[in-house]
């Protein structure tokens, strides 16, 4: 069992005065391992596996110019695979960490970092060869072991200023 499930086991137990809630603690422990694989499946550029994680009726509550709706026939959660996918390939050396997580009932948040070389065309951008490292932070629902639905902030303006600067 990793630091991190013990931890929300732990934390669990002394808030719950000491006594097992074995449900509530294994799905924050699930729902953390789920959050573990997204970071890992994206460091081993694993895009397959990484779509695994998403359940097909996932919804990405994250939309906005830098992250706009998926294009017409595309569901968000073939929109939210082709975007990192994307990723994949202006960085083609990323590594994804997670600085922080918790879980609470169905919900999962999580801070991570990206790093990775700008190797590829990323947001229109040629690529410059330059060091990339920016953040995110997210909130996703857990349903039936996938992800079903997410809130978010990226620090997208960083990534721009890194390309352009």
């Amino acid at each position: 069992m990793g630091q991190a499930r013990r931890n929300v086991l732990k934390n669990g137990l002394l808030l719950a005065g000491g006594v097992a809630l074995p449900s509530v603690a294994r799905a924050a422990i699930e729902s953390n391992a789920l959050i573990e694989q997204f970071a890992a499946r994206l460091s081993a550029h694993d895009i397959d596996g990484f779509a695994a994680l998403f359940d097909d009726s996932y919804v990405n509550h994250q939309v906005s110019a830098a992250t706009p709706p998926p294009p017409q026939g595309m569901t968000p959660k073939q929109g939210s695979v082709a975007f990192f996918k994307a990723r994949l390939v202006g960085m083609p050396d990323l590594k994804v960490t997670i600085e922080a997580q918790l879980a609470a009932d169905d919900k999962v948040a999580a801070s991570f970092v990206y790093q990775g070389t700008h190797g590829g065309t990323y947001f229109g951008i040629p690529p410059t060869g330059k060091p990339l490292r920016f953040t995110s932070c997210d909130i996703f629902r857990v349903r039936n072991g996938k992800l079903a639905e997410h809130w978010g902030m990226g620090d997208l303006a960083g990534v721009l200023a890194q390309l352009k600067g």
